[in-house]
């Protein structure tokens, strides 16, 4: 939803990551971008270009950080001294919320920089969720939590990726992050229906949303963000926009980056969805939400 309490009651619209190959256009350009997103682990550091490329952005735009190395699912607690670089960061840019991965990635401090599905189970829901909240508390900031694309199941899931979502979330009282890239990727990895797992979602719990490219192979889809939102995304982010309202979305686009324009002119298209969304909504009383 617009303006809650797990996007700290903000109104972003649409926006880009931050990426390298576009550095020196935006800032001798000053492009018009209601928001950029950045991966938090790529500046937190004690200085050096990056650091100086973020305070130049922050003087002119937006900043959401979004992290990709805290594992909140992983046995141990977030690491101690992670947390703190990345609240040092967060006290740079001012962000409003803070995000990672639904995820496990480490083992007794060996990092594996790999995003690994949960199993599904409510043991793995209070896990996570007491991390969720360790997390949140220490870095004093909404934290959303990001459903990852997965291409393996655990034979003891108890219960659905989107049942799971929503356990961890409730339990943890934080916010989403809805890849609905990933719901895709994996509804056709795994044979599900993305719109089942839409809907059964807590909507009001939405502080954002990801759309991003996929590459499909003979036997599975893998989540590549190096190309366009294909169509069947852009559908389902229609949808998610009916029953979550209008949310700030960025598009991800992490490889075979093409130019600035190419990139922000596809996260624009966005704005076609929204305001089909928000005419579907005038169409039919509120509560109601037709695929």
């Amino acid at each position: 939803m617009p303006a809650n309490k797990f996007n700290g009651y903000t109104d972003y619209g649409i926006g880009i990551g931050l990426r390298v190959p576009h550095y020196d256009h935006i800032l001798s350009e000053q492009p018009t971008v209601d928001w950029f997103e950045i991966i938090s682990e790529t500046f937190m550091v004690d200085g050096g270009r990056p650091l100086e490329v973020l305070d130049r952005i922050l003087a002119q735009y937006k900043v959401v950080q979004h992290g990709v190395s805290l594992y909140l699912g992983s046995t141990d607690f977030p690491n101690r001294d992670h947390l703190k670089k990345l609240k040092a960061l967060t006290k740079r840019t001012k962000t409003p919320w803070i995000s990672d991965h639904l995820c496990w990635g480490s083992v007794d401090g060996t990092v594996s920089h790999d995003l690994l599905p949960m199993p599904y189970t409510v043991a793995a829901a209070k896990h996570v969720a007491a991390n969720i909240r360790y997390a949140r508390d220490y870095l004093e900031l909404p934290l959303a939590v990001e459903n990852v694309s997965s291409y393996t199941e655990f034979h003891a899931s108890e219960m659905t990726e989107w049942e799971f979502l929503a356990e961890v979330v409730e339990r943890a009282d934080c916010g989403i992050l809805l890849d609905v890239n990933n719901i895709y990727v994996s509804s056709k990895n795994h044979g599900f229906d993305p719109y089942d797992y839409l809907n059964a979602i807590p909507h009001h719990r939405v502080a954002q949303m990801h759309v991003a490219g996929h590459t499909k192979f003979e036997k599975y889809i893998l989540d590549t963000h190096d190309h366009p939102v294909l169509d069947p995304v852009w559908k389902l982010y229609a949808h998610a926009t009916r029953l979550c309202g209008v949310t700030a979305t960025l598009l991800e686009w992490d490889d075979k980056i093409p130019s600035f324009q190419e990139v922000h002119d596809e996260a624009l298209k966005a704005n076609a969805y929204i305001a089909e969304a928000r005419a579907a909504l005038g169409a039919r009383p509120a509560k109601t939400a037709v695929r």
